[in-house]
């Protein structure tokens, strides 16, 4: 009988274990906050020129999940696997339902037109693949991401979308 213990305890350690050493998922995070989408490769040839370059085509969309609450950017941070990120500085209230889209390049941002630029023409997705974090202004992860362009765009247009 204490064998069969024994063993039970041991499954359940490994279980658990392998739950927690696995890859971080959107599931593990209760956000209202999460990447709704990621169009990770711009169309066209890549060109981080910041005056005809592509980079403004590549963006992340982040969308309020909430039904009735409100969620101020200001503080969150996105960022890759390699440690490239955007602090979003200003304040940008989402109503519940809305999104935001965070895009490369250049440009004015505008809470009507529901975009905001990163001021940056370097390219922060790998076409092949990458990590997406999007971090609370308390460091608290609010969603995660990992794609590789073989297992997650099956279309190959380089847009993934994760919450619908």
């Amino acid at each position: 009988m204490r064998m069969r213990h024994a063993l039970a305890a041991v499954a359940a350690a490994v279980s658990v274990a392998a739950v927690t050493t696995g890859p971080a998922q959107a599931a593990e995070y209760s956000s209202a906050l999460k990447v709704k989408g990621v169009q990770y490769d711009a169309p066209g040839t890549d060109s981080n020129r910041c005056s005809g370059g592509n980079a403004k085509n590549e963006y992340l969309t982040i969308k309020n999940y909430s039904r009735t609450a409100k969620v101020n950017l200001k503080g969150y941070v996105v960022k890759d696997a390699a440690g490239n990120k955007y602090t979003f500085t200003a304040n940008h209230t989402l109503e519940p339902g809305d999104y935001v889209k965070l895009r490369g390049g250049n440009g004015t941002n505008s809470d009507a037109g529901n975009v905001v630029y990163r001021q940056n023409c370097n390219f922060i997705w790998n076409n092949d693949k990458d990590t997406i974090y999007l971090i609370k202004p308390g460091g608290a992860r609010a969603d995660v991401h990992s794609y590789t362009k073989r297992a997650n765009d099956a279309d190959g247009n380089g847009y993934i979308n994760y919450h619908g």
